[in-house]
């Protein structure tokens, strides 16, 4: 049983009944704490396999799933293709797009961690080979679903802040010293540093609150001693209607500023503090299917400010609920997408756009200079 459909919508054709079974490519960070427990808390879903050559990894996943089978390699699953529905590939950057070449010519649908690919090119030649084959390629945007996310696109769709001007993102850490790892590595090879990694969140976001980007500007620095990757990046978008957006990704940020501030003809939005979920799934807490409006609450004390003409530090505009997140939607999203029901949440054309933005970004930040995208 093998779920099909476009690298684009899906909905076109014969439903197909699940549970549809996983195979996850990777049992590191976003393996083990994002991938593994939302597949296995989406109804219709099944995590069947895990892929990681690393043997404390391997007992990790069997610990935590019994039932799963463990693979040492990719190249494992292809053989046993019709045993498996769909692959999730949440491996290191630079083995992205290779996997996810394998897995569609091996006639998987895919899911592809972020970014898809180092380059947009490569992310529409994965796109074209999904569509050539029939198969689902989404990747996995998961900050779609973050709960100050949601709650600006509802205060912008129900117009509380009237026509949007400027909006602010800060994806912001302190740390000052290094952790090591590949993320960090100045090889261009391996798609690092911060401008591919919490830039593909923030560039992300802006294009699909406010649409394509005309330019691209950009300052990217490499502060911390003994570092290779930027690991402190500012990025300026002007949107095609006008909208400037304003996005910080940094891990050397002694003060954090506030997540959003988002300026409009009418008022004002303003949030602090980054989405709890990812910290729950860190700590162990898992979703469960059907109680999905238990997961993600904010408590009131967090809740962003609506306002004009003050500042929310000193108590300035009205407490705005912040809506829940979400992230177990996006593979209830998948699941029915591979079922012939839904439409696929995040296509790879969608993910190549963002890549054209931060491929502009590094070239404005090399050369100084505004790119025309």
């Amino acid at each position: 049983m093998t779920g099909t459909g476009t690298g684009t919508s899906l909905g076109e054709g014969p439903v197909r009944e699940g549970p549809f079974r996983v195979g996850l490519v990777g049992y590191g960070l976003a393996g083990s704490v994002f991938h593994a427990p939302l597949t296995a808390a989406t109804e219709g879903l099944t995590l069947d396999t895990v892929v990681t050559s690393n043997a404390d990894r391997q007992q990790q996943a069997r610990d935590e799933f019994p039932d799963v089978r463990i693979a040492a390699t990719p190249d494992e699953l292809w053989p046993r293709a019709h045993e498996l529905d769909l692959i999730v590939i949440a491996s290191p950057n630079k083995t992205h797009v290779p996997i996810a070449t394998a897995a569609l010519k091996a006639g998987l649908p895919v899911v592809v961690d972020k970014p898809i690919a180092g380059t947009a090119a490569d992310a529409r030649e994965l796109a074209a080979l999904a569509d050539e084959r029939g198969l689902l390629l989404s990747v996995f945007q998961n900050r779609r679903w973050d709960n100050d996310f949601l709650t600006l696109q509802q205060l912008i769709t129900e117009g509380g802040l009237g026509d949007v001007y400027r909006f602010e993102s800060r994806f912001e850490r302190w740390r000052p010293e290094l952790k090591g790892g590949w993320r960090e590595s100045g090889d261009p090879a391996e798609v690092g540093g911060l401008l591919f990694d919490l830039g593909s969140h923030v560039v992300d976001q802006a294009l699909v609150l406010f649409g394509p980007a005309a330019t691209v500007y950009a300052e990217s620095d490499v502060r911390r001693a003994g570092a290779e990757a930027d690991d402190d990046t500012f990025i300026a978008i002007t949107h095609t209607n006008g909208v400037r957006s304003h996005l910080y990704v940094s891990a050397t940020t002694a003060q954090l500023g506030p997540r959003f501030r988002t300026l409009g003809s009418k008022a004002g939005y303003v949030k602090y503090g980054l989405d709890p979920q990812e910290a729950a799934l860190r700590d162990g807490e898992r979703p469960v299917a059907g109680k999905e409006k238990e997961w993600g609450v904010e408590p009131e004390e967090l809740w962003g400010r609506v306002g004009s003409g003050e500042s929310p530090a000193t108590g300035g505009g009205a407490p705005v609920p912040t809506v829940p997140g979400a992230y177990p939607a996006y593979y209830t999203a998948v699941a029915a997408a591979l079922s012939g029901t839904g439409e696929n949440p995040v296509t790879a054309l969608e993910a190549a756009a963002a890549l054209d933005v931060l491929e502009g970004a590094r070239r404005s930040a090399r050369e100084n200079v505004t790119v025309t995208l």
